[in-house]
């Protein structure tokens, strides 16, 4: 008898007192966000929840995996070295090889940092996967749709990518270059940005790079994906009508956008819709049924009976991110809608939001 299908996936505290709250309310209120970076460097992995209800709509074949919590917040595995960091997810991935995981989903900062999984990977008996390929498939269909429903002609429209050097970041670049007229890569690094602007050449786009975060301002779409602890877009570097999708965690673009901006549509990514009657057995803050896009190539690649090293290291491929996409879709996986600062973004939002960018547009100065 083959052994049951089933995964794992790593989550940890990025808003730390809010986080930490959704598991001990108590230990929330109590402590202070200095208090929690600091206790996190000595708790062992957490136990969180089981995941059940992951159903094919394919083969029918339903899955079993459980949510594991690396206590470290973004700063503490900042302020660590880095083998300290390892050492502390790689005990997350020996709690979920005890549970019966056949693979391991790395999310949010355990997915980056060092070598993106890599070491991790090899340090473990069961496969592990960082979740980047379907990440870039999902941020790049949440561009296309919130384009449209913005009325926003992608190949007639100016787009930016910041963080274009980082690994999503430029693949998502290399895709975009195809279906917009002008693309903006943005990073720190002029030589690193150089040659992401190498491999997006010769496609639709006119390729231009910048250091500047101020050169997005002419952009209609900006997609952004860095690693910063904290936020790198501001109300002023956003034109009226303009569509964002932040896919860091923790997230690129400042909470002051979503309280002086009404004009600009702001998305995290893409919701997916995961097959089944799931119930993650835990409140991580997205609706019931729904997940990150990083969850979802986990539970994709369970489902498909992958137990392989997916997405590991800083190369993602062009060719595992269709791959990955045509086997989610092949399971029932989708995009399901848009989320911005922990809201649902409902049509009538997005209505409004096309109205006051029409109307800041005939003022004669920008906002």
């Amino acid at each position: 008898m083959s052994a049951p299908d089933t995964f794992a996936f790593i989550i940890h505290p990025i808003d730390p007192k809010k986080d930490v709250a959704r598991k001990w309310p108590l230990l929330g209120k109590v402590l202070t966000e200095g208090q929690i970076n600091f206790f996190s460097r000595f708790f062992p992995p957490v136990y969180i929840s089981e995941i059940s209800g992951v159903r094919s709509v394919a083969t029918g074949k339903t899955i079993t995996g459980w949510f594991i919590a690396c206590p470290f917040t973004p700063k503490t595995m900042l302020s660590l070295p880095v083998e300290t960091v390892y050492r502390k997810i790689v005990a997350c991935g020996h709690k979920a090889e005890a549970l019966g995981a056949r693979i391991l989903g790395l999310g949010a900062y355990t997915s980056v940092v060092g070598d993106g999984g890599v070491t991790i990977a090899q340090r473990l008996a069961l496969p592990v996967t960082n979740g980047d390929a379907y990440t870039i498939y999902m941020a790049v269909e949440a561009v296309r749709e919130a384009a449209r429903q913005m009325e926003i002609y992608l190949p007639g429209a100016s787009a930016a990518v910041v963080g274009a050097t980082g690994t999503i970041a430029g693949v998502c670049a290399q895709i975009l270059a195809r279906e917009v007229g002008e693309l903006v890569l943005v990073g720190r690094r002029a030589d690193a940005l150089e040659a992401v602007r190498e491999r997006c050449a010769g496609q639709m786009a006119r390729v231009r790079t910048s250091t500047d975060i101020a050169s997005i301002y002419p952009c209609d779409v900006i997609l952004t994906v860095t690693s910063s602890v904290s936020s790198v877009i501001e109300p002023e570097h956003l034109k009226p009508g303009a569509v964002v999708c932040d896919v860091a965690r923790p997230r690129d673009v400042s909470v002051r956008v979503a309280q002086m901006r009404p004009d600009v549509l702001v998305i995290e990514g893409g919701m997916v819709e995961v097959p089944g009657p799931v119930d993650f057995g835990f409140d991580f803050g997205f609706p019931p049924g729904k997940s990150y896009a990083c969850m979802a190539e986990t539970m994709a690649l369970a489902l498909e009976g992958r137990y392989e090293d997916y997405s590991v290291g800083k190369h993602i491929t062009l060719e595992q991110v269709s791959e990955i996409g045509a086997i989610a879709a092949r399971h029932g996986f989708r995009l399901s809608g848009f989320r911005s600062f922990e809201r649902a973004v409902l049509p009538e939002q997005i209505a409004r939001v096309r109205e006051r960018a029409q109307a800041a547009r005939r003022r004669p100065s920008p906002i």
